[in-house]
């Protein structure tokens, strides 16, 4: 039977980190950490979670709130904490919370009463998500992940997003497009409203020309109802750049179904990368998040000892741009497009 020394020696320390590492308890040289974890995965070596559980009072379980699973992207962080987290025998129990911060705060009270180890969440809403996540940082170690809640006394974990932003601005100027649209979900959550000061600071730096942003929601819905708007306008920008891909998704739709060339007469790019991303016509340029990084850190962070001396801290991930064919360089400059407008 592979015990903690066999795993000790392989990894090349001693039995006390190996044990820091696979409880959580205490916070490991990254290094070190890695090395553990690596000679755990090739020894087979798998801890008594009962056993250790009852001896640390803990119950080796932590709770992830999401504000919507349906997200691709928020499937895809959930997907990539669990992975982090199976590797030292920590169970994870999620929660919709569906767009709602009331549903939101019921859900973290039946995480609570859960007897969870700690909490990653992602809030709903920067402001009234607040109340409900303080009390749940005074309760258990809450480490907020790709969104923060203000004045929430926990460590974030998120991407820069005006880096993701100013990447696909760029992009879309260096091909020479100065007319640009920007469509995204309203600015309730803070990521929403980090894209939007980001579109509006890179809009100013490189002088290009802005149409008066369009907000809606994270959804196929709204960015087809958005795009709707801009053919019936009657002329279209160059460039539409969209807070996420979902939105991206609708507008291409209704793009296509008008006979709109893009990126011929329209480029349009997306955000996160998304796995329907590469299966658009054209294929989704898009800002690619780094979920395993994020994860990775945050899982750090929560098996941590919590925020120091200095507050909470903040860590930020800077984004990707992946160009492929819906701003494709390539091709022709887009012209503007006057939309025939319907009877």
């Amino acid at each position: 039977m592979v015990t903690m020394r066999d795993v000790a020696q392989a990894a090349g320390v001693s039995a006390a980190t190996v044990s820091r590492v696979l409880s959580g308890s205490r916070r490991v040289n990254p290094e070190l950490a890695a090395r553990v974890l690596a000679a755990q995965d090739e020894l087979g070596y798998r801890t008594n979670l009962l056993a250790s559980g009852l001896r640390r009072q803990r119950t080796d379980t932590v709770g992830m709130v999401v504000p919507q699973v349906g997200n691709p992207y928020f499937s895809a962080l959930m997907e990539a904490v669990g992975r982090r987290l199976q590797r030292v025998g920590i169970t994870v129990l999620l929660v919709d919370a569906e767009n709602d911060p009331d549903a939101e705060a019921e859900g973290l009270h039946r995480l609570l009463d859960r007897s969870i180890d700690g909490l990653l969440a992602v809030p709903v809403d920067e402001h009234a998500s607040t109340a409900a996540l303080t009390e749940a940082a005074e309760r258990v170690h809450l480490v907020q992940l790709d969104r923060a809640a203000e004045g929430v006394p926990a460590d974030l974990v998120a991407v820069d997003h005006l880096a993701g932003i100013r990447s696909a601005v760029d992009h879309l100027v260096a091909r020479g497009c100065s007319d640009l649209a920007f469509v995204s979900a309203e600015p309730r959550d803070s990521t929403a409203r980090e894209r939007a000061r980001a579109f509006d600071d890179a809009m100013r730096a490189t002088g290009a020309t802005a149409r008066a942003s369009a907000f809606g929601s994270y959804t196929v819905e709204w960015g087809r109802v958005a795009a709707t708007r801009l053919v019936e306008g009657g002329r279209l920008p160059q460039a539409i750049v969209c807070g996420n891909d979902l939105i991206a998704l609708g507008v291409l739709a209704v793009l296509g179904e008008a006979g709109v060339d893009v990126p011929g007469e329209v480029a349009v790019t997306g955000y996160d990368d998304i796995g329907f991303a590469t299966l658009t016509a054209p294929a989704l340029t898009t800002v690619r998040q780094p979920v395993d990084s994020l994860a990775e850190a945050a899982v750090d962070l929560l098996l941590g000892d919590g925020p120091g001396e200095d507050g909470p801290s903040v860590q930020r991930f800077v984004p990707k741009l992946i160009v492929r064919a819906s701003t494709d360089p390539s091709a022709p400059v887009p012209h503007r497009r006057r939309v025939q407008e319907r009877p």
